[in-house]
């Protein structure tokens, strides 16, 4: 019998995240994953990491959530080449010896999920938020020579302020990139703080956020003319690409 393997996501209020179905669901369709599982791991600060490695002897990998893509990373023995670029962790390897790899794969999920989606006139992107997952989009958009520009609640010399965004601006910028937890479920009413009159049928409307299908965000972008997208499809190609990591020999 093949022996157990144990995989989860490490984040903070986690009860929303698809992750441990995905994987539930994958497991179970192919009878040599069966003695594989996959657990959350709610925790309140990310030092606890090394309890639950500890304490888990069978875990061969973790998805890293919000709010601990940047805060893991000095917990970890290395990087792999892209996650040391972006500055952000969602994927980590654990070893037979108990070394911990950090990797990045959202970046090839965001990628895989937006290039159905654009059009010959989408060449400038703003990325709402400046947090981990914004770094990953950022890494994305620069291997597809799409220019970019951050938006946050404090305007410097390099971020636009969300009070900033006129309609010049998104004239300029055709594909609108939610990066912030804004919106995620149970707080449905929530969403960034922009004018949604702004944008029009040639704009792309992108939400990192899955749960729900559909945020007020999108439903509001949508509303405008806006083609839209959730991130399940994102979900879906970093865990896949996560799953290959765990599981190279």
């Amino acid at each position: 019998m093949a022996k157990t393997k144990i995989y989860g996501l490490v984040g903070r209020n986690i009860s929303y995240s698809f992750s441990a179905g995905y994987f539930t669901k994958k497991f179970g369709t192919k009878k040599e994953l069966g003695n594989c599982t996959y657990t959350n791991f709610d925790i309140q600060d990310i030092k606890q990491i090394h309890g639950i490695i500890e304490n888990t002897p069978k875990l061969k990998g973790l998805n890293v959530t919000i709010p601990y893509k940047e805060e893991v990373i000095p917990l970890l023995d290395s990087l792999s080449k892209t996650a040391k670029v972006i500055g952000a962790v969602n994927t980590i390897k654990i070893s037979k010896d108990g070394k911990l790899k950090g990797y990045n794969t959202d970046h090839h999920g965001f990628k895989k999920a937006l290039q159905p989606l654009l059009q010959p006139h989408h060449t400038k992107a703003l990325i709402l938020g400046t947090g981990g997952a914004s770094k990953a989009v950022a890494y994305a958009l620069r291997k597809m020579k799409i220019e970019y520009d951050f938006v946050s609640r404090k305007e410097t010399d390099t971020v636009f302020s969300y009070d900033n965004l006129d309609e010049e601006i998104f004239s300029e910028y055709q594909i609108i990139i939610n990066t912030t937890p804004l919106g995620t479920f149970p707080n449905i009413e929530e969403c960034p703080p922009i004018d949604y009159s702004l944008f029009t049928d040639k704009h792309i409307a992108f939400d990192l956020v899955y749960n729900p299908s559909v945020t007020k965000y999108l439903r509001l972008a949508k509303a405008n003319g806006a083609v839209t997208e959730n991130g399940y499809a994102m979900l879906v190609h970093q865990a896949e690409k996560a799953w290959k990591i765990w599981n190279e020999k």
